[in-house]
């Protein structure tokens, strides 16, 4: 029986298995995987939603409302949240610890048929997960418009991205993530911290190519894609492997790739990005798919712009 209706589809992704199976070897990694992808259903039916088939890693799933949808993948990261923290506290190898959570929702027709679903809204959801960082959900502006104003009010825009095998760029924003710990401690122990000038613009250079975005202009995705706002052709980079945004008043870098991207600020250090993120300050160069210190990888150069740095100064006569 064919079945054609609005449903939103949510696609979830486990990365960081491979390291499972590295560690763990294949008998234990697939008991562990197999475990939390089955957990992750949980929150699906608890929110009145259909488990579609289970990926390997991952699973598909349809709701009829977009705040089912949303409420679950909320519970999904809480659940996988605290299966980690479980895992760490009894020893649990570094493979499961590394466990990271990608969620894509798409709303539209879906046909549904054979116990499978069909349709524009599955491809939007699934090739959104290329585009998702670690422990992050991505939603189409149709999922949004489906949201209670509260529940909207948690995310932000990532404007309109271009996805894989799709000719029409697609609106997407991005659930905020939570506070951590660490920076609630800081703001209680030290007070007020003193107010930092917001970045104006971030210069990107890479062979022949010398763009300047502003903020506004964000997000920006790095890749061999022609598509991608900043193409960098090399074979060592993916068609969308990084993903420049701009989140609480600065540019921040996320790893979209399998072979990662580093970063090289600076003062030397390099920080080594795996589906992480960080925040671009300074200048430095990014590595897309080796580190910077390999001369073969391809190395895109920053700088973070304050253009009143750049500005003279007014006169002040001595006293």
């Amino acid at each position: 029986m064919t079945r054609i209706s609005d449903r939103t589809v949510l696609f979830a992704d486990l990365r960081g298995s491979t390291a499972l199976f590295e560690t763990l070897g294949n008998a234990e990694a697939t008991s562990v995987v197999t475990h939390c992808v089955n957990a992750l259903a949980g929150p699906v039916k608890d929110q009145a939603g259909q488990v579609v088939k289970t990926l390997g890693d991952g699973l598909m799933a349809v709701f009829d409302e977009a705040e089912s949808a949303v409420q679950a993948s909320i519970q999904m990261h809480d659940l996988l949240e605290v299966m980690v923290s479980r895992g760490s506290e009894r020893g649990a190898s570094s493979g499961l610890r590394g466990l990271r959570l990608q969620l894509g929702l798409a709303r539209g027709e879906v046909v549904e048929m054979a116990g499978d679903c069909f349709g524009d809204a599955v491809n939007v959801a699934a090739r959104l997960l290329d585009h998702a960082g670690d422990n992050e959900t991505l939603v189409t502006v149709d999922v949004l418009q489906g949201l209670l104003p509260e529940m909207q009010q948690r995310f932000r825009s990532l404007d309109r991205l271009v996805l894989r095998g799709r000719v029409e760029p697609v609106q997407v924003h991005v659930m905020g993530g939570r506070r951590s710990a660490g920076a609630e401690m800081a703001a209680t122990q030290f007070g007020d911290v003193a107010t930092v000038q917001e970045p104006d613009g971030l210069r990107l250079m890479w062979g022949g190519q010398h763009r300047v975005f502003a903020n506004l202009q964000m997000p920006v995705v790095l890749g061999r894609s022609p598509q991608a706002a900043f193409c960098v052709d090399d074979s060592r980079v993916s068609r969308s492997h990084a993903r420049l945004d701009w989140h609480s008043g600065s540019f921040q870098l996320t790893d979209l790739s399998y072979n990662g991207t580093y970063v090289r600020f600076n003062d030397g250090e390099i920080v080594s990005l795996r589906r992480g993120a960080c925040t671009l300050h300074g200048s430095g160069s990014i590595g897309l798919g080796g580190s910077p210190a390999d001369p073969a990888s391809a190395c895109v150069s920053f700088d973070v712009l304050r253009f009143a740095d750049t500005q003279p100064q007014p006169f002040l006569p001595l006293p």
